[in-house]
């Protein structure tokens, strides 16, 4: 049975030396708001962390599949759909509206990350539809301004063996980081977009929340770093709809920096207004 409640969340999280999201137009430094130099993790990186840690777990098990993963064309993925349930897959694109909900729901039931996130699937001559996800997250954002550091670093070890035989077995390269920032991300999560269109269900949601709390935990790399979930909070409303708009409840966490240079966790506060408005309850899961 799809969740009843709408919830909102919060994530905090930090980097210590590491890259938390490359930035492809800048030469892949962590990406910035140019104009006040707030570091920037996008939502897609976000979520892909989520995926790779349900993916790990659940390792194949039924309805937790993957959709957005580098195995097969996305195309094909729909194909099977349209093939699991007998529906005729040669009509080209124009199918009709029945055939198209039923191939969306096999998607929503079989791929974790489509009845979370939502996905485009009206791609190829088989698609499933067009599904908004009851889970959205927004970009992270660093709580000081970021210093990008550009670091130089050698290997021994030539890519050519004609670079070898010179027998200088040094090669230089750069990687940027940030010394240290903590960011936060806000997200939602919409029970009526669960009970019209995914089914996102109890588990579901419970797996999101496991998910959020370790999707650094098996993720470390030499780019990213020292990266660590440090707050997870979550506002439940009783109801489908809500009970108060999100940004009262955004808003009632505070954080700010408790020095001029921040390098540690401990150099911010952080609080919470705990008076919340009639029908919401708020939890702290880390």
């Amino acid at each position: 049975m799809a969740i009843r409640n709408r919830y909102e969340f919060t994530m905090i999280f930090d980097v210590e030396n590491g890259n938390p999201n490359g930035d492809p137009d800048a030469g892949n430094n962590p990406r910035i708001d140019a104009e006040t130099g707030i570091g920037l993790v996008t939502d897609v990186c976000l979520k892909r962390k989520i995926r790779n840690y349900v993916e790990l777990v659940k390792n194949g098990e039924k309805g937790y599949n993957i959709l957005i993963k580098a195995d097969k064309a996305l195309n094909s993925k729909f194909e099977d759909a349209y093939k699991t349930n007998n529906i005729d897959i040669k009509k080209g694109k124009n199918k009709d509206i029945d055939s198209v909900k039923i191939a969306r729901d096999y998607m929503c039931a079989n791929y974790y990350d489509v009845r979370t996130f939502g996905a485009v699937m009206s791609t190829g001559d088989n698609p499933c539809g067009i599904v908004r996800g009851p889970v959205q997250i927004n970009f992270a954002k660093s709580i000081s301004s970021i210093n990008i550091q550009d670091i130089t670093i050698t290997r021994q070890g030539r890519t050519k063996q004609k670079d070898h035989d010179t027998g200088n077995t040094t090669e230089m390269g750069r990687k940027s980081i940030v010394a240290y920032a903590l960011y936060r991300s806000d997200g939602y999560v919409s029970a009526a977009l669960a009970q019209n269109v995914t089914k996102f269900d109890e588990d579901d949601l419970e797996l999101l929340w496991e998910a959020i709390i370790n999707m650094f935990e098996h993720d470390h790399s030499a780019a990213r770093g020292k990266m660590c979930m440090r707050k997870l909070y979550v506002f439940k409303h009783d109801n489908v709809l809500g009970n108060c708009p999100s940004n009262v409840l955004f808003d009632k966490i505070s954080i700010k920096s408790q020095t001029s240079i921040p390098r540690k966790f401990s150099d911010y506060s952080i609080t919470v207004d705990e008076n919340m408005p009639s029908g919401v309850t708020f939890t702290s899961k880390i």
